[in-house]
This record gives C-alpha cells, sequence and structure tokens, in this order.
C-alpha cells in the first residue's frame, strides 16, 4: 500500500462560516508529505453555515469537481452559468485559461457539505468549462466523472476517473490498478480495504496492486479514484 491518511490527522481550516478539513496540502494548510497523489491535488470536505459561501474568486488550469454531501450549492461564475446544485448532484469546471466563480449555501437554515476536488488537467490554457449532472448509483460501482464521459459520467481533461462506491455491510469488490495508482476515500460508512480498517474520512492510496474492500456496518459509500502513473512515482 503507497500512502494511508486518517481523517483527523488531516490539515483543518475554520473560520466560523466554513469548516474545511483537508486532505492534502491546501491554503494555510502546508505538510509536505501530504501533497496529493498522481494528478489529484485537492479533496477538501467542507461544511458551510447558513447563507454563507465563497465570493468571487478565480482559479487557472484546474479540473474542480464537487460533490454534494448535504444541502445545495448557488453557483455563479464568469462564463453566464447560474446553478443550484443539490445534494447528490456532481459539478465539474475547467478553469483553463481563467474563471471566476461564487459558491453560497442555498439554505439558510441548515449547513452544506460537499467534497471540493482539484484535479491537474492534461494541457494548460483549455476554454473554461462546466458540467453538473445527477449521476444514480448503478451497481456498486459507478462512474461520475471519466476522460470519455462514458455511461453518463461528466467529463474531465486527463487520464483519470472518480468512481462512487456502495457496498451494503458484508458486501465485497476488488478495485484493480493494473499499473496505474487509485485513491479510495470513504464517506459514510466503514470498510475493511486489503486489512486496513476505514472510516469516514480516512483515504488510501495504491499502485500496481488490487484493494480489497468488505464493507462493515452499515455499508459504505466512497469515492475511488483510479489515477495515471506519474512520472515522479515509482
Amino acid at each position: 500500500m503507497l500512502y494511508q491518511r486518517r481523517a483527523d490527522e488531516r490539515g483543518r481550516a475554520n473560520f466560523g462560516w466554513l469548516d474545511s478539513r483537508h486532505t492534502f496540502s491546501f491554503g494555510r494548510y502546508y505538510d509536505p508529505k501530504h501533497m496529493g497523489i498522481s494528478v489529484l491535488r485537492v479533496i477538501n470536505d467542507d461544511t458551510v453555515a447558513p447563507g454563507a459561501g465563497f465570493d468571487a474568486h478565480g482559479h487557472r488550469d484546474m479540473e474542480i469537481i464537487s460533490y454534494i454531501l448535504s444541502g445545495a450549492i448557488e453557483h455563479q461564475d464568469s462564463m453566464g452559468n447560474e446553478f443550484v446544485v443539490p445534494a447528490g448532484d456532481v459539478q465539474r469546471m475547467t478553469a483553463g485559461t481563467g474563471i471566476t466563480h461564487s459558491e453560497y449555501n442555498h439554505s439558510k437554515t441548515d449547513p452544506l457539505k460537499f467534497l471540493q476536488i482539484w484535479i491537474v488537467p492534461n494541457q494548460r490554457n483549455l476554454p473554461p468549462g462546466y458540467e453538473q449532472k445527477t449521476i444514480p448509483q448503478s451497481g456498486r460501482l459507478t462512474p461520475l466523472v471519466t476522460p470519455d464521459g462514458r455511461d453518463g459520467s461528466l467529463t474531465v481533461h486527463q487520464d483519470a476517473s472518480i468512481f462512487r462506491a456502495q457496498l451494503e455491510a458484508g458486501e465485497q469488490l476488488t478495485l484493480n490498478t493494473g499499473q496505474r495508482m487509485g485513491y479510495l476515500h470513504v464517506i459514510t460508512g466503514s470498510v475493511q480495504a486489503s486489512g486496513n480498517s476505514l472510516s469516514a474520512g480516512d483515504g488510501v492510496g495504491v499502485i500496481d496492486e488490487p484493494l480489497e474492500l468488505i464493507a462493515g456496518e452499515p455499508g459504505i459509500t466512497a469515492l475511488w479514484f483510479d489515477l495515471p502513473r506519474t512520472r515522479d512515482q515509482p
């Protein structure tokens, strides 16, 4: 196993209106041992207070994916998009040559919870782009984001894919990497991952080896990242 990350060891930023847990180095949190894996650079587990949010700010040359856990995001951007992104939806922005956007909690009474994910694109200076979809679960492993948009998934400008894994207690699933890399981020539940006990917020990374999952009580929902081997990896 290449890499392990425990939920309670993640970086944290708490600004009152925002409580964010950083799997990898981000913003003021820096740890050279946790800089990402392959082209996956950010997994931020964000809780936003009712009515609060991120004012307009800019990005460049990054694929930014939001996975809404509970509540809904009010999204506006410099391409003219204005959408509400509800729980269960997946959103992808290609920042490319530059994009400005804002994100607010749509509710005035309930917190918003979502995962913010950044993937390095396979080329710079792409035209900015936006996609948003509701993707129902189909089987134990459902593609959410892929390079070719297969099976109704969103597209990403990189040889990388994100899948949602859902298992009932006792169910098993083998996640194969071939000669690639993989990272599992647990959203809810508990699981044995190749003998490692994981719960919500935990993650493990593998290279050139499968990850054997056995779901614990009451089952598991997780994200599986299928990633290329990068030149700085063995």
